[in-house]
């Protein structure tokens, strides 16, 4: 017979009273959140901010050492003559190389024009009936993890396709957008596979261990076992958080339900189906010819790699063709595309939707900008990372402190590349002269900088994620979508850097030939 005065065991009562005040927590974060005005006006807001504090942190003369240059990085004011000057002449070119703002505007060609000709509904409606109900959380965190392998193209795709997963089998649709974002963003180091990140990373990493051993060598397969086996972790407690916690709270969804809902596919839609498939194969196959050979046009010319590789770097415009051409032969197929006028309406109703997110990148560029070009997030970031150097702790506890400052850190420089190239070369000499390897201490960071993704609206594809949301819920705010993923950062932060202890503490390799400890 079961104790229930055993600590192990929990009654209902418990469980609900707990529930109740995780949910009160997450409503006073929503409600402080969603407080807080326009996504448009609050990215102008923070941008006078940075205005502001540019001057007074230049008049204090703030600075620090840069770790990798060593060269001084000072406060810049950007209400001088040249800030002034630079912000007037430079508005258009930050606006126009915002970086979400290109892949999000191609890739909604393709995807749009899949929406419009009816593809996408006929699509979901034959894969939920195929996929059995449970599967739908785990396998939309899943793929949100496996889709960093085309880099940001999740966030473009995915998101708003797992909504619409789960408003087709009646479940709300904020909780499979949360759930896609949770596994493209906040699993973003995790895969089965070798993505464009870690080469990027190891290449930092490798010139930060010169310092100590100029002959150190850093593999873009550094981190590639624990990566993979994390990929496991990241899907099992997205798929928890995602029916345990998250969904419940949200409710049940109180929008419209469109009539293809329950609706049974068409032969007209059928048959634009099977076409499609045959467009999406021969796209495949085409892809494969210039792939998979090792002269393959869109590998590397000089080296034949695939990583890095056109392939990879136009990744973005393949994804669009590999929608735009099923979604065509889709519409001949089914009747809704008659002529190519119909292509490119349906193209351009796609594009109208996506008003607000530009007038939302053009204010986030500015502020972004302002922010790098004052220097105060290298200020945070170095300032950050001296003070765990200095505050003497040893071991796996350095180790988790170190977790926790990649993850403050981030909420400021939303780019991986970015923050690891000022904290390298301070952590990874640091830790190889306590007998860690450059390995370990990239891992380490690739943790912190992943969790809190999630959760800072600096991140640049927040704003996007807002927009996707919008479509189901027109009241969901900064603060909805902020108490909506917290939940998922602090599970991810927390069981991932358990496993990282287990990891550590059993000894095992980070990758082929990389390990714990130098020899």
């Amino acid at each position: 017979m079961e104790d229930n005065n055993s600590p192990q065991s929990e009654s209902p009562r418990q469980s609900a009273g707990k529930l109740r005040g995780l949910d009160r927590v997450l409503g006073w974060i929503e409600r402080v959140g969603n407080a807080l005005p326009d996504p448009v006006t609050l990215f102008l807001i923070l941008a006078i901010g940075v205005i502001l504090l540019s001057a007074l942190a230049a008049a204090a003369g703030l600075s620090v050492v840069h770790p990798a240059t060593e060269e001084t990085v000072t406060a810049v004011s950007l209400l001088s003559g040249e800030g002034l000057r630079q912000m007037v002449t430079e508005a258009v070119q930050n606006f126009v190389q915002f970086p979400p703002l290109g892949p999000v505007l191609v890739a909604m060609l393709g995807v749009g024009l899949c929406e419009q000709t009816g593809l996408l509904s006929a699509a979901l409606r034959w894969g939920v009936s195929a996929t059995p109900l449970a599967l739908i959380s785990p396998g939309i965190v899943f793929l949100g993890v496996m889709s960093n392998l085309a880099s940001d193209a999740g966030y473009v795709v995915l998101t708003p396709l797992a909504a619409m997963v789960f408003a087709a089998v009646g479940r709300h649709p904020i909780a499979g957008l949360a759930a896609a974002f949770a596994g493209v963003s906040g699993g973003f180091s995790a895969n089965l596979l070798i993505g464009t990140l870690d080469p990027l990373l190891a290449g930092i990493s490798q010139d930060a261990a010169g310092f100590i051993d100029p002959g150190y060598v850093v593999n873009p397969t550094a981190n590639y076992y624990f990566m993979a086996a994390s990929t496991f972790v990241i899907t099992l407690v997205g798929w928890w958080m995602t029916d345990k916690v998250v969904e419940p709270r949200l409710g049940s969804y109180g929008g419209d339900r469109t009539p293809e809902d329950e609706q049974t596919l068409t032969a007209s839609e059928r048959k634009g189906l099977r076409w499609a498939l045959y467009a999406l194969l021969a796209v495949l196959a085409l892809l494969a010819l210039l792939v998979l050979p090792p002269n393959g046009v869109l590998r590397d010319p000089e080296t034949g790699s695939l990583v890095p590789s056109p392939f990879l770097n136009g990744i973005v415009i393949l994804i669009t063709l590999g929608f735009l051409i099923p979604g065509i032969a889709y519409g001949m197929a089914a009747g809704t595309v008659r002529n190519d006028k119909d292509v490119v309406k349906g193209m351009s109703t796609a594009m109208s939707a996506m008003g607000y997110y530009i007038v939302l990148s053009f204010v986030a560029a500015q502020f972004i900008a302002y922010f790098s070009w004052s220097n105060l997030g290298v200020i945070v970031a170095v300032n950050g990372a001296n003070l765990l150097e200095a505050s003497g702790f040893t071991g796996i506890a350095l180790l988790l402190s170190f977790v926790l400052l990649s993850a403050f850190i981030n909420l400021f420089i939303g780019s991986a590349s970015a923050q690891w190239a000022i904290m390298a070369p301070i952590f990874v000499p640091m830790l190889m002269l306590l007998g860690y390897t450059p390995e370990l201490t990239q891992l380490v960071f690739r943790i912190g900088d992943s969790t809190s993704n999630i959760i800072t609206p600096l991140m640049v594809y927040f704003p996007l994620i807002v927009a996707f949301g919008q479509r189901f819920d027109k009241n969901l705010k900064i603060g909805t979508l902020i108490a909506t993923m917290l939940p998922y950062s602090v599970a991810f932060l927390m069981s991932w850097s358990l496993f990282f202890a287990l990891w550590f503490l059993l000894g095992l390799p980070l990758g082929p030939g990389a390990g714990i400890q130098l020899l």
